[in-house]
């Protein structure tokens, strides 16, 4: 059975393969099973805007149980943005270094717990005979005072985790998968694939 993820980001895809290598499932992306649809994000959670894209693929690809995720930063300083908007912070085709600068200034000042954060991850699925489930995890942290790293993508670089002592764009991506927030959501779809 085929197993199509509503996303066309590469950083993305290879975490889902190797997080669900093991799920038995054929895993594409939904641009390798060949839909590419405008999909507007008008949800107010992660759960919501996820559950936007598994559906809208999922009327494109009946036969396949289609996975979709909506993932965001949450600084709390900043009142929980950029959230839901992460994607889409400063603009959608801004480089997430000129978003990591911003979001960096804008905590100027503040020490430790002050600038606590935390990743979130919303996963829907939706399966071929038209049942839903959702999960969600999350990994905190602070907000670093500088980017560090090579490995990950997005805000990974400024994603300080105090009890590894580094950002995740300093952990290897094998390591990562089995912390990070899209990582603990896809091991709980992992487990709720296995009860449908």
């Amino acid at each position: 059975m085929r197993l199509v993820f509503a996303t066309g980001n590469q950083g993305k895809m290879r975490e889902i393969r190797d997080i669900m290598s093991d799920s038995g499932y054929e895993i594409v992306s939904m641009k390798e099973a060949g839909v590419n649809p405008e999909i507007e994000e008008d949800g107010k959670t992660f759960e919501e805007n996820a559950m936007i894209k598994a559906r809208a693929v999922s009327k494109l690809l009946p036969d396949d149980l289609v996975l979709a995720d909506d993932s965001g930063l949450e600084v709390d300083a900043l009142g929980g943005e950029p959230g839901i908007y992460s994607a889409r912070y400063l603009g959608h085709d801004t480089p997430y270094s000129v978003k990591n600068a911003d979001i960096i200034r804008r905590l100027e000042g503040k020490e430790g717990a002050e600038r606590s954060a935390r990743f979130v991850c919303a996963i829907a699925a939706v399966f071929p005979d038209g049942k839903e489930k959702c999960v969600r995890a999350t990994i905190e942290g602070q907000i670093g005072f500088e980017e560090k790293g090579e490995h990950g993508f997005g805000f990974d670089p400024i994603f300080y985790v105090p009890e590894l002592g580094c950002t995740t764009a300093e952990i290897p991506e094998s390591e990562k998968n089995k912390i990070s927030h899209r990582g603990k959501a896809l091991k709980l779809m992992k487990e709720e694939l296995k009860k449908a």
